[in-house]
């Protein structure tokens, strides 16, 4: 996203437009490659339901919040591409309000990796969550990553 100082983002949580639904897909490669043919769309909001769940010291990754909405929405998968921009709606939307914080430094990305879209980037994302005692992995030479140690150790279940 670009101009995070310049839009609503709480604005943006609160559009659930025609949300939630599934929808079928017909496509031979998206089916064969997530396993079913019904994706479940969830609104913003409900991504920050549960993000509000995760407790101090535990994560989650958006693969995890997909796989649970899915099978709660009796879907095959929840679809990718919204919930990514859905979960930095959410981190920038709790960014920009004064209360009601939603710790959406403990939703990773895919295996344990922490997300550059969210406020203040990797940098911040990681003192938050190694103030709540996880360790951090730095990865790669020149396209480099940071990653939660051993995520799996501290995923919180949905």
């Amino acid at each position: 996203m670009a101009n995070e100082d310049k839009k609503d983002f709480n604005a943006m949580l609160h559009k659930a437009a025609d949300m939630p639904k599934i929808q079928i897909v017909t496509d031979e490669a998206s089916v064969k490659k997530y396993g079913g043919e019904k994706m479940y769309f969830a609104p913003p909001l409900t991504y920050d339901t549960i993000m509000k769940k995760i407790p101090h010291g535990k994560v989650v990754t958006v693969g995890m919040i997909r796989d649970c909405l899915a099978r709660e929405n009796g879907a095959d998968f929840t679809d990718p591409i919204t919930a990514g921009i859905f979960v930095s709606i959410v981190a920038w939307a709790s960014y920009q309000r004064t209360e009601d914080e939603t710790p959406y430094w403990r939703t990773l990305k895919a295996n344990g990796e922490l997300n550059p879209k969210y406020p203040g980037g990797v940098e911040a994302q990681r003192e938050k969550l190694e103030a709540e005692g996880h360790t951090i992995i730095r990865k790669g030479r020149t396209n480099i990553k940071y990653y939660v140690k051993d995520y799996e150790e501290a995923a919180y279940a949905l």
